[in-house]
């Protein structure tokens, strides 16, 4: 007889397969297999480190994987920086769906950082990275042509320490529930929204939008 856990990986392994359709996303059985292991990796984490709020496999798969995939057709560029990764999200998901991009998760809190060194190495995500920095004290080696957080609750003050690591031609990516009409008035000078685009992810039920902003 299955465990409820087993039983739990099962259905999201379907809610996962059937999301990635929704979302015109072909990832190859080998890519959601590292999906659904990274979700049991979190789980257990989760249980002495507390890093999501969710703690439900199948929500998880929708509120954590398919809404950080969802942004990954609306993105061009090779190096991406994940701010404030937390539990890894966007950028785990992110960097399994695209190997060939150069992920680097950055977070400054040491736990989260430990969980993420700890994906990246069971997961064998060669294109993965972790950085313990804070965003306003650390200093890349060279510019990122994606920006994206999912976790910073402002976009202006985002923009302010995530600008100058910006590489030429590239775009911040701010994921958001709703859309921030009063934030997008408060970018500091030398940036420019680009776009806001309403996202559909499967079975989620709530208002997703990324916002792209540009260097003017």
């Amino acid at each position: 007889m299955s465990t409820a856990k087993e039983q739990a990986l099962t259905v999201s392994s379907e809610l996962l397969e059937k999301g990635l359709l929704e979302l015109n996303l072909p990832l190859g059985k080998e890519q959601q297999g590292l999906l659904l292991q990274y979700l049991a990796l979190l789980d257990k984490w989760n249980q002495v480190y507390n890093l999501t709020a969710i703690r439900d496999l199948t929500k998880m798969v929708k509120s954590h994987l398919l809404d950080s995939l969802s942004v990954v057709p609306l993105l061009t560029g090779e190096r991406v920086l994940d701010v404030g990764s937390g539990a890894g999200l966007p950028g785990i998901p992110i960097a399994v769906a695209k190997p060939e991009w150069e992920m680097t998760l950055l977070d400054s809190n040491h736990k989260k950082a430990a969980f993420l060194r700890q994906a990246v190495t069971e997961l064998s995500l060669n294109n993965a990275h972790v950085v313990c920095e804070r965003i306003e004290s650390w200093d890349a080696p060279k510019g990122f042509e994606v920006i994206i957080s999912r976790a910073f609750s402002d976009l202006g003050e985002f923009v302010s320490l995530a600008g100058r690591l910006l590489a030429q031609g590239g775009v911040i990516a701010a994921m958001k529930g709703l859309h921030p009409f009063e934030e997008l008035e408060r970018l500091p000078p030398g940036f420019r929204i680009k776009e806001v685009r309403a996202l559909q992810v499967p079975g989620l039920g709530a208002e997703r939008h990324l916002v792209l902003i540009e260097r003017v």
